[in-house]
């Protein structure tokens, strides 16, 4: 659990141990926004392609609710299942909501003196930044591993010529 889980759902969990796992209602996209996917969008593929394609009809409905967002990334959690695949999910009350990735489970936001700041809104510090053959740059910080948003993609390459960060 998370020291920043809310005590209401902390409670919910208790009062309501055997409550179902929700699986594909939730994406997270290459851009830390969050997608609601009904039983409509599900049907027309997966969170991941559908965000590769470009094909927003298939990504669902991107949450602009500022509480709904504050509360999800509050209670934003990952486990790892017993075949060790890192799973991320919403601790929505009682109900495990588990996450459909576009890419990583952090998307960074980066200040011009090169601090750090997950999607969530966490500060974390830098240990190593990797490029694909794309060119998206991605960091492994304190608090894991994710994806540099393409708006702060220059504020990296910055980092990288003055030597603050090397490339793996």
């Amino acid at each position: 659990m998370t020291p920043n889980m809310d005590d209401l759902v902390r409670q919910a969990m208790v009062k309501w141990p055997n409550v179902p796992h929700c699986h594909g209602w939730l994406g997270l996209d290459e851009r830390g926004d969050w997608y609601m996917r009904d039983d409509r969008v599900q049907a027309l593929g997966g969170f991941k392609e559908a965000c590769a394609r470009g094909d927003k009809a298939a990504k669902g409905s991107r949450l602009t609710h500022e509480k709904l967002i504050a509360f999800i990334e509050r209670n934003y959690l990952s486990e790892t299942d017993e075949t060790g695949q890192v799973r991320w999910f919403f601790q929505n009350g009682p109900q495990r909501v588990y996450v459909e990735l576009a890419a990583t489970p952090y998307i960074w936001r980066l200040a011009a003196d090169f601090s750090i700041e997950s999607h969530t809104g966490i500060a974390a510090q830098y240990e190593s930044c990797e490029l694909d053959d794309t060119g998206r740059v991605y960091l492994k910080t304190t608090l894991g591993f994710g994806l540099v948003h393409t708006q702060d993609v220059h504020i990296a390459a910055e980092a990288i010529d003055q030597g603050v960060w090397s490339v793996i």
